[in-house]
């Protein structure tokens, strides 16, 4: 079995709710995101599922480092060169960034998510937007250094440890299952961004593929142990329903416990 952090380095203020999901939302109140990594550590090797962004690529694209994630990951134990895998849920800047950051890593991708990246699909301003050349030219080196595995869809990396492909929001987005003390748990990164995306069917609008998006929450539920074990990957009340990792370390939180509300 498995513990696992949510590890919170950045912060987006968006103004509206009607930013989050396709066809707007009547209440239109301010709904920001944080931006997670997380830890995934088990009895012989931790393992980090996506890499974030650096400071430079923040204030390109107005998001806020509250804190590096190397940082936030050595307060909890974690060196990051000391890090032998890592999973990338999918190649966008925020989720495959700090290139440098995990030097003797090896890469858990997508076959589908390389060949979107690196294919016609980017030849569309659209579908390119949230992509950066830098990280998926350093993909691509780690290709070349033999540095990385792909996966196929549905693929075990060990006991107690899956992914799976679910697509939707890019054509290679997979998701990662963690066997806990409380059961599956299902880290959905960006295949829900909120919870109200996958308990409401609500689609987000940085999408590939609408019909994948939708069937992704379906298929997330069977999953997980129930749909309280189904994490998003950028909703701020993360930080409230789970308990704190450390005293004093509000950006960390244990996934593996039991959620409860935070005052």
């Amino acid at each position: 079995m498995f513990e696992i952090y949510a590890v919170r380095y950045g912060h987006l203020d968006r103004r509206g709710a009607s930013e989050n999901f396709i066809g707007g939302d009547e209440h239109d109140l301010p709904m920001p995101l944080d931006y997670f990594v997380w830890a995934i550590v088990g009895a012989n090797k931790t393992y980090v599922m996506d890499t974030g962004f650096d400071q430079a690529m923040g204030q390109k694209r107005q998001r806020t480092v509250v804190r590096p994630v190397n940082e936030v990951l050595r307060a909890i134990g974690i060196e990051a060169p000391e890090v032998s895998d890592v999973i990338i849920s999918h190649m966008h800047f925020d989720h495959a960034g700090n290139t440098e950051m995990f030097p003797n890593a090896r890469y858990h991708v997508q076959d589908r998510e390389m060949a979107y990246c690196t294919g016609r699909c980017m030849c569309h301003p659209f579908l390119q937007h949230a992509f950066e050349k830098e990280d998926v030219q350093a993909m691509v080196g780690r290709v070349f250094d033999a540095r990385v595995t792909f996966h196929d869809g549905d693929s075990e990396i060990e006991p107690g440890l899956t992914v799976h492909r679910l697509g939707g929001h890019t054509q290679g987005l997979q998701v990662a299952r963690v066997q806990t003390q409380r059961g599956w748990v299902v880290l959905a990164s960006d295949a829900s961004h909120f919870y109200a995306n996958f308990e409401q069917n609500r689609p987000f609008p940085a999408v590939e593929n609408v019909m994948d998006m939708l069937e992704g929450y379906e298929r997330m539920r069977k999953l997980a142990t129930s749909i309280d074990h189904i994490v998003p990957g950028h909703d701020p009340m993360v930080l409230q329903r789970y308990p704190a990792a450390r005293a004093g370390l509000d950006a960390v939180v244990r996934l593996d416990l039991d959620p409860v509300e935070r005052a």
